[in-house]
């Protein structure tokens, strides 16, 4: 979809990667350019999540960054920052992470970017947006996206002394697929009308969008509905959570519940429900809300998980099992659909990787895996039509390891 297109990227960590990564399992030619002394810093991230492939790949670094190229050049340097505007020269799309004043610093903001080429799509990904007292701020994740955009407040149940944390970079990838959304539109109106345009998109929005049914609420006046326990809180009991005899969940999403009780009613003998005045229609069971769920409760509780698993498969009603990661990934819908791909790790250990969330055609891209820290500076700098004596000579300066 993207063959073709060549995208210069100047970003670290997650965010602006993560879109990246996307625009590269769709085929762009996407250049991650790293820092000389050491590296994009998340190759170093050490945390207990970060899981590990057989080799010992940094697999949260695969997931964002696979499909790309590595060169690594000191951007801050006058002849780091030639390679950069000849990249840009030749370049579709430039993605950045770097802070509105880090950028203007450095030579690379968008007038003295699109100087170079006016044709140039620039995806910036900011913390809190490129306006405002705090446009220089930096943000992450768990800081501007579930922070300050809310969705820890929102998800903490009330009396825990401390609020609920993300897991790591819910918010970045959530704000990474939104900047790879922009870029792909200003591509396509750049193909219409020739000019380049500049996409921004931030960490903050992108909370806001995905909390946008509480913000509604927020702006009507009215307090959005906080935390609450899956089971007891909806007035419509049929779209609601229940716990099995062995301990495990449930949730119905009967959104239409006139539509899908009698067939329910009839799959575990309860027709007498259809008779009974206070659960006979939609209003009645409103009205009688705790009764019928304390009812559905009690039903729940005579069967296991795997029984209600199998009873509810043979009707066609809205439902779900909660499940474990351990479970997603071999959900039979997962592996038939291919939401998980293998890596083609060329030669490395076999591992694999959560698929890009878009497929065309009845198919999604096959799945690269990710540079070695600096593997292609030197192909990527003989493309720009410097020669190998040019080459030596930046590594004795340092500008390219």
């Amino acid at each position: 979809m993207f063959e073709g297109v060549r995208v210069v990227e100047l970003a670290q960590w997650l965010f602006v990667p993560a879109a990246g990564s996307l625009l590269a399992d769709w085929g762009a030619d996407v250049i991650h350019i790293e820092n000389p002394k050491g590296g994009d810093p998340f190759r170093g991230l050490n945390e207990r999540s970060q899981a590990k492939s057989d080799d010992g790949r940094n697999l949260a670094m695969e997931l964002v960054n696979r499909g790309k190229r590595s060169a690594a050049i000191d951007v801050g340097s006058e002849r780091g920052r030639e390679l950069m505007y000849d990249l840009l020269r030749e370049a579709d799309v430039f993605l950045t992470n770097f802070r509105p004043g880090v950028l203007k610093r450095l030579g690379y903001d968008a007038e003295t970017v699109h100087a170079i080429n006016p044709r140039l799509v620039i995806g910036r990904g900011h913390g809190f947006g490129v306006r405002g007292p705090d446009a220089d701020k930096a943000g992450y994740g768990n800081s501007a996206f579930w922070a300050r955009g809310g969705f820890g407040h929102l998800l903490t149940p009330e009396g825990l002394e401390y609020p609920v944390m993300q897991n790591g970079a819910f918010g970045d990838r959530a704000a990474g697929l939104s900047l790879a959304f922009g870029v792909a539109g200003a591509l396509y109106r750049r193909e219409r009308t020739g000019e380049g345009s500049v996409v921004d998109a931030s960490l903050l929005s992108a909370a806001m969008w995905l909390t946008a049914s509480d913000l509604v609420l927020a702006l009507q006046g009215e307090e959005p509905r906080k935390y609450q326990r899956a089971n007891g809180w909806n007035p419509n009991p049929l779209v609601d959570c229940y716990r099995t005899k062995d301990g495990r969940h449930i949730q119905l999403a009967f959104l239409q519940p006139d539509r899908y009780l009698p067939d329910f009613c009839r799959l575990i003998g309860r027709e007498d429900w259809l008779a009974d005045e206070r659960f006979k229609d939609m209003a009645a069971r409103q009205e009688n809300s705790a009764a019928f769920s304390a009812t559905l409760e009690e039903e729940f509780d005579k069967r296991t998980y795997a029984e209600w698993c199998e009873l509810l498969e043979t009707i066609d009603v809205p439902w779900a099992p909660y499940q474990s990661m351990e479970e997603v990934i071999r959900d039979p819908q997962v592996v038939a659909n291919e939401y998980i791909k293998p890596v083609d790790a060329m030669g490395g250990a076999e591992y694999s990787l959560p698929a890009v969330p878009v497929q065309i055609d009845g198919n999604g891209p096959s799945l690269r895996r990710g540079p070695e820290y600096s593997e292609h500076t030197e192909r990527i700098l003989l493309e720009i039509n410097r020669s190998w004596e040019d080459i030596a000579e930046l590594t004795d300066q340092g500008i390219i390891p």
